[in-house]
């Protein structure tokens, strides 16, 4: 019943905005020809869950045909797909509903029997109440509010419930490419284009390319591994749980004993707790192509979660193209279909795409999404001997702001403390001074984190005897730069925190002997202010050099 292998049920839009319904190999077809604006019923906390099915499977079926480029013809997408089925020749794994409880369906385990029927006690309504734990606890979408569901809703909420689910109670187990039951699956990938069909096909190549180095550097079977685990019975207990060993490197799995029912056309669905896993916990150490895996744990140690408070920031950016402490994803190294496309297309730019949910324990922090454009140079330097010096220029420059801010943040503090340097004077049951000075360094951080990577890029681009200048010019400019914007923080604390009139000018002198004296320090980027014979005429030269520096006479006036 409604099998996705022939029956038009994924509505899908097309480039020049008509909306259509498509099987699973039409969809695919549509992906191909690049002719996929949207799916329209897909939730944005649910795109790389699809996303990854799509090219997990679309892969997996390639390379068991032994096609080395996707087909572009739905007949024989179907194909494929269903050779990678073939102990079932009703196709009951493509069926939203089958009735049997002891056959498969589409991300549905079966059982070994039809007594384990009794297990399923938990009604489903609605596919948004099926949806992983974010949405079915209230968190940040409320639950329970697609009474009119369609067939898609369930197909996307089904997919992101079985591939992205963490704990949630006792005997509702996570997904195995996940470091904890509270952790997260991010996801990085590079393409040369954000749109549907551009991204599912590059990161297919990709696959293709970096299945064996994945066999390579972990345990899976080759060629014989389980590929799809809802086609394997599944009762729920520990001896059906499953080794890593026994899978295909790029398997697609499931985390919840789930099955869909079809009354009077209306869909419903029913739930089952489970004593154990399926897969036996590997702490997420998978090989999952699109996650950076953290390399510090050790032992027993449960890996640490990629995402967390700083969520996509550019900091973390950084951690997840580069950091030791974390394994980069296959994804994020630059392919022949990239090198293709950058001919075919004579393309300047390829685009990071990061997605994530943050998870914790009774709660999450949301669904966040960056897209980073990269060009030619950063995206072909990804997985080569190149981006160590792309990490080392990112590193130096994420010193450098964390300099400033620091900086920054102790002279706001000062101002607030009245030009004292005793804090903790100052509190008085209300904000410390470093309480308050906190919220200006954030507003830095984001003027930063916008232009980070096009900053950083115009750096790389250069030979290496321009960089110092294109630094410098980043760090301070006398309009925009770093030291430029946290100067202008800092004005702006000073005119508007709480500063009695008669104390105003003492604590303004201090700040801003604070600031700069600290900037030119040994311990602040004292070459900023070597005077050479190239900038001696700019500084001499500069508007707001005096307002900047303070007199020495200030300096001293209330010392």
């Amino acid at each position: 019943m409604l099998n996705i292998l022939t029956t038009p049920i994924i509505k899908i839009k097309r480039n020049q905005g008509t909306i259509d319904e498509a099987s699973l190999p039409e969809a695919y077809a549509a992906l191909m020809a690049d002719d996929v604006a949207a799916f329209p019923a897909l939730r944005p906390h649910q795109r790389h869950a699809w996303h990854a099915f799509l090219v997990q499977l679309g892969a997996m079926a390639m390379h068991k045909a032994g096609l080395t480029e996707p087909p572009t013809d739905a007949d024989e997408w179907r194909r494929i797909i269903r050779a990678l089925t073939p102990g079932f020749p009703d196709d009951e794994p493509w069926h939203l509903v089958v009735d049997d409880i002891t056959k498969p369906a589409f991300m549905q385990p079966s059982a070994s029997s039809n007594e384990r029927e009794k297990d399923y006690k938990s009604a489903v309504a609605t596919p948004d109440e099926l949806d992983m734990l974010v949405t079915s606890k209230n968190h940040d979408l409320k639950a329970s509010v697609g009474a009119q569901g369609e067939l898609d809703d369930w197909i996307f909420a089904l997919i992101a419930s079985q591939t992205t689910e963490g704990y949630s109670g006792a005997r509702n187990y996570g997904i195995s490419r996940m470091p904890s039951g509270y952790g997260n699956r991010p996801a990085f990938s590079i393409t040369p284009s954000i749109r549907e069909g551009v991204h599912v096909k590059r990161d297919i190549m990709a696959l293709l390319e970096h299945r064996q180095t994945i066999v390579g550097d972990y345990e899976y079977l080759p060629e014989s591994g389980i590929k799809l685990l809802w086609t394997v019975p599944w009762d729920g207990m520990k001896p059906d749980s499953l080794l890593i060993n026994r899978l295909d490197p790029l398997y697609i799995e499931i985390c919840r004993r789930i099955r869909l029912r079809g009354n009077d056309g209306k869909m419903s669905a029913i739930r089952a707790n489970s004593a154990s896993r399926r897969i036996v916990d590997v702490k997420g150490m998978t090989g999952d192509p699109w996650s950076p895996e953290n390399t510090t744990a050790t032992g027993s140690k449960t890996p640490t979660a990629f995402l967390g408070p700083r969520k996509f920031g550019y900091e973390r950016i950084v951690d997840g193209l580069f950091s030791a402490d974390w394994k980069q994803p296959y994804l994020l190294d630059s392919t022949r279909f990239d090198e293709d496309y950058f001919d075919e297309n004579d393309s300047e730019k390829m685009q990071l795409i990061a997605r994530g949910m943050v998870r914790g324990e009774g709660g999450t922090a949301g669904y966040h999404e960056r897209v980073v454009p990269m060009r030619r140079a950063m995206a072909q330097s990804m997985g080569r001997p190149q981006a160590k010096q792309l990490e080392d220029l990112a590193r130096e420059r994420i010193e450098q702001v964390g300099i400033v801010k620091n900086i920054l943040r102790h002279a706001i503090a000062t101002f607030a403390a009245k030009g004292n340097s005793d804090f903790a004077a100052h509190r008085n049951g209300k904000p410390s001074p470093n309480e308050l000075a906190q919220p200006w360094a954030n507003k830095l951080d984001e003027i930063v984190d916008a232009t980070f990577f096009d900053d950083l890029q115009d750096e790389f681009e250069k030979d290496e005897s321009e960089r110092d200048d294109i630094r410098k010019q980043w760090l301070w400019n006398g309009s925009n730069g770093v030291v430029d914007q946290a100067d202008k923080f800092l004005k702006a604390a000073e005119d508007t925190l709480p500063c009695l009139s008669t104390q105003r000018f003492r604590a303004r002198v201090n700040a801003d002997r604070v600031f700069w004296g600290r900037m030119r320090g040994n311990n602040g980027l004292p070459f900023l202010f070597e005077i050479t014979e190239e900038n001696e005429a700019w500084q001499n030269n500069n508007q707001t050099t005096q307002e900047q520096n303070p007199t020495e006479a200030q300096m001293t006036l209330f010392q």
